[in-house]
């Protein structure tokens, strides 16, 4: 059994011979990584398949297949297996083999659309209303709705589960107008584009979303059901009207073991 901290990097097609000692590029730099790094890299592809649902009987391929598949050691599958299994998102069962306990759900940036309209197929949407009312805004809020100094907005605070486990915790300042009709609506039960577009009666037009990664504080991850300092996605999300009117800022806070977001793009080809 190998157990050098290093593997050699998987050959390229048409590479040609090996490089000389001392060499210098991506073949050189190829054979120096450690371990460490090939079993992270398994760990991406590998979460990255059971994000999309690669695997339809929730176990993963045995390790010689994983070895065959990923040119690598066995030790450096069983490494990224690991980290799987530390992320609890696969675990190990006796007589089975390595069984996915755990996947992220896919969230698409394509379109804007709620949450339980995209993931109402993966189990029943809950939302526990913590917060509704109408308050006067942050300047910074108040900026982007484009409210007047002085004016105010309904400001919903949700828990947001999926089949009874927490996913999110929501965040969302409504122009005033916008958002009074909706304190007395199924708030607990239906997303709030859904309600906007019935209270109006016309869809909504467009939305600027911003995502990045953070540590969640304690209080969120208390919420969310996870341990302090967990990796949660930070979304700002803004939505307008067909006219351009700003009318709905969201703050949202995601468990980042729960959702995947997925977009396909389109390579611009003005020369940019």
């Amino acid at each position: 059994m190998n157990t050098s901290p290093t593997d050699p990097a998987p050959p390229l097609a048409g590479a040609g011979p090996a490089a000389a000692p001392g060499t210098y590029g991506p073949a050189a730099e190829g054979r120096r990584r450690t371990r460490a790094d090939r079993a992270r890299q398994v760990a991406e592809v590998l979460r990255r398949q059971i994000a999309s649902g690669a695997f339809d009987s929730d176990v993963l391929p045995d390790e010689r297949v994983l070895i065959a598949d990923f040119a690598v050691s066995r030790n450096t599958v069983r490494e990224a297996l690991g980290v799987l299994r530390d992320e609890g998102v696969v675990e190990r069962r006796q007589g089975v083999g390595t069984v996915i306990v755990r996947r992220p759900y896919e969230h698409t940036l394509e379109r804007l659309a709620g949450l339980a309209e995209t993931l109402g197929t993966h189990g029943a949407v809950v939302n526990q209303v913590r917060v509704a009312d109408v308050v006067r805004p942050p300047g910074e809020v108040a900026r982007k709705l484009r409210v007047p100094e002085g004016g105010r907005v309904v400001y919903i605070e949700r828990l947001r589960l999926l089949d009874g486990v927490p996913l999110s915790l929501d965040l969302t300042y409504l122009a005033a107008d916008i958002g009074e009709p909706l304190l007395t609506a199924d708030l607990a039960g239906r997303d709030l584009f859904g309600l906007i577009e019935q209270s109006t009666g016309e869809p909504l037009g467009s939305a600027s979303v911003t995502v990045h990664a953070v540590g969640g504080d304690a209080h969120t991850c208390a919420l969310l059901d996870i341990p302090p300092g967990s990796a949660l996605f930070a979304v700002e999300r803004l939505s307008r009207m067909p006219d351009g009117r700003p009318v709905d800022l969201e703050f949202l806070r995601i468990r980042g073991d729960r959702l995947a977001f997925h977009a396909e793009l389109v390579h611009a080809t003005d020369g940019r």
